[in-house]
């Protein structure tokens, strides 16, 4: 679950950095908006569930790898036409390696499965609620967009349900994050969403 968590904080620290990029941000923006999108769900879910250390304090690697990675992606950049379509990959990796890590996290800590899924989905998705904040947009996760937390919410549930079936650790791993990224991806390539609750007049 290490290397789990590791790749999904490197992964969304790339969507942090991206974000950044696309709004012009210098190098403080840069990792601020980083830090928020890799470390902000866990550290979440963490206060939620009263763990101490947060997840990133108590492996302080983490925040450095954000660090190492705002320097690198400004280089990348230049070869790299427009920002906004690459981004919906790294965001759809990240949520869902995130997704899967906060769900389990919640079920070994005994949470009943309705709560492993929300601290799953929180875990996914509100790193880039609280990016989204930073960087002045209203999160898609509130405003009529293509399926996200949703994504997230079915993801954890397949994880859920494959651990009362006692698959193995790695096809239940990988079964769960491949679903969530199809999905996500799926989602905004066919603009799948939820209509708003009170239509305009």
């Amino acid at each position: 679950m290490l290397i789990l968590e590791f790749m999904a904080v490197a992964v969304s620290a790339v969507y942090g950095s991206l974000m950044a990029a696309r709004a012009r941000m210098d190098f403080v923006g840069s990792f601020t908006i980083a830090f928020l999108a890799a470390l902000g769900g866990g550290s979440l879910r963490d206060l939620i569930l009263d763990r101490h250390p947060l997840f990133w304090i108590g492996q302080p690697y983490y925040p450095i790898t954000v660090f190492i990675i705002c320097i690198i992606v400004p280089f990348l950049i230049k070869f790299i036409s427009r920002i906004k379509p690459i981004l919906l990959y790294p965001d759809s990796l990240g949520m869902a390696l995130f997704t899967v890590v906060g769900t389990k996290i919640a079920l070994d800590a005994q949470d009943s499965n309705f709560i492993a899924v929300l601290l799953g989905t929180i875990t996914g998705t509100f790193g880039g609620v609280l990016a989204d904040i930073v960087c002045n947009e209203v999160p898609s996760l509130f405003r009529p967009a293509p399926l996200c937390a949703t994504c997230a919410f079915c993801g954890a549930w397949i994880y859920v349900f494959g651990a009362m079936l006692c698959w193995e650790g790695p096809l239940l791993i990988s079964v769960s994050v491949i679903f969530i990224v199809i999905f996500r991806i799926a989602a905004v390539v066919f603009d799948w969403r939820f209509p708003s609750v009170r239509q305009p007049d």
